[in-house]
């Protein structure tokens, strides 16, 4: 298995105090893409995938968008689909690219695409974590980065993340003030909190100079908060990464990006994995909805309308919501245990699938915000277990 990794990511995960006898088991990991990061990321996936795929059922549990891609992607994918016999007959990659870098307003080389966002977060903690230099997180937040790090036996810190607010930055780099990487994720998910750009702007002028900020961005166009690109002018200690798997609905096209210095996006191409690869469908209709501006504030309006009204009948009937959510999901505590009413939302008639909770807050579930009706039909179940 260690021939899937290539000599200079040998030597480098040796340098940074590996095994010849770990190289195996992070080539693996590596190697395999989604079949391993699957199966790495099972015990934290239980509840929610317990809760999926059930016919019928209202689906707002994975933080899925309510709707699928713009019209505009759904032509462009279907245009696409009919040169399938082609690996990219007309440079789709190249296109994406260089829209994607034009809106961000960053150079084409600072951009790299990817088949979803959870391979290059992988890929990151490959990178920048190792036996000796941690991983420090929130918590709750997203875990596929802890669990990496665990499998490769690095170091692992958490700072509790603040009911209602975003990262606790000066929490986290005290959490471990020599770690290797630094994971913000803002919107956070599950709270769908903001990080402010000023706090993620600190930790980045006071983590240790050889040590990597990662700030994941995946839901960021469902709030209106500034993006860390903006600090990565000139720096070499700075990733953000985005994916069209949220508001723009692409979830199933599998399409991520990370934005960074071009010698950063190669570093993480050294742990970068062997299978998989772009879709020209989901290159094409990443390509056409990307610029549609009009149409994301639309959908960011919807969400955060339907989200407010569910929160405030929420808040009426006397069950708490933490506050600050700026994404498609809210936190919500039921004062008993959340998995059992997980269950029992989806035992209604309505037959809702909600998230799953986190165990720094075994009471508080993750609810995706959906459709008008979605939420319709939430409220409708809540009333029905909320009183049996």
């Amino acid at each position: 298995m260690t021939l899937m990794l290539e000599k200079d990511a040998r030597e480098d995960l040796l340098d940074r105090g590996y095994s010849r006898r770990n190289l195996g088991k992070i080539a693996a990991l590596l190697g395999a893409g989604a079949a391993v990061n699957s199966m790495l990321l099972q015990p934290a996936f239980a509840q929610q995938q317990a809760a999926r795929g059930i016919k019928g059922a209202v689906r707002i549990g994975s933080n899925e968008c309510w709707a699928g891609p713009f019209p505009s992607g759904v032509e462009a994918a279907a245009h696409a689909a009919s040169f399938g016999n082609w690996y990219d007959p007309d440079n789709y990659k190249g296109d994406l690219i260089s829209t994607v870098a034009k809106v961000e307003g960053i150079p084409d080389s600072h951009v790299m695409l990817w088949p979803g966002s959870g391979g290059p977060l992988v890929s990151i903690v490959a990178a920048y974590c190792s036996p000796t230099k941690g991983l420090v997180t929130a918590d709750p937040t997203f875990e596929s980065a802890w669990r990496t790090a665990d499998y490769m036996k690095a170091p692992i810190a958490k700072a509790a993340q603040p009911v209602g607010k975003g990262s606790d930055v000066k929490a986290m780099l005290a959490a471990n003030p020599n770690a290797g990487l630094y994971y913000v994720c803002t919107p956070n998910n599950p709270t769908g909190t903001i990080t402010p750009l000023s706090d993620i702007k600190w930790l980045l002028d006071n983590k240790p100079a050889d040590a990597m900020l990662l700030v994941d961005e995946a839901y960021i166009h469902f709030s209106q908060a500034p993006s860390a690109v903006s600090l990565m002018a000139g720096r070499k200690d700075i990733i953000v990464m985005r994916t069209f798997s949220k508001l723009f609905g692409m979830a199933g096209m599998r399409l991520g990006l990370t934005f960074a210095d071009p010698e950063v996006q190669k570093r993480i191409m050294l742990f970068g994995p062997s299978a998989g690869g772009l879709s020209i469908t989901a290159m094409a209709c990443g390509n056409a909805v990307y610029t549609e501006a009009g149409l994301i504030k639309a959908r960011r309006d919807e969400c955060a309308a339907n989200r407010a009204e569910t929160i405030a009948w929420l808040t009426k009937k006397g069950i708490p919501v933490q506050p600050g959510s700026q994404a498609n999901m809210f936190m919500m505590d039921w004062k008993k245990p959340a998995k059992d009413m997980q269950t029992a939302l989806l035992g209604t008639p309505e037959k809702v699938q909600i998230g799953r909770a986190w165990p720094i807050w075994p009471t508080v579930s993750r609810v995706t915000v959906g459709s008008s009706d979605d939420m319709a039909k939430f409220r409708a179940a809540v009333e029905k277990v909320i009183k049996a």
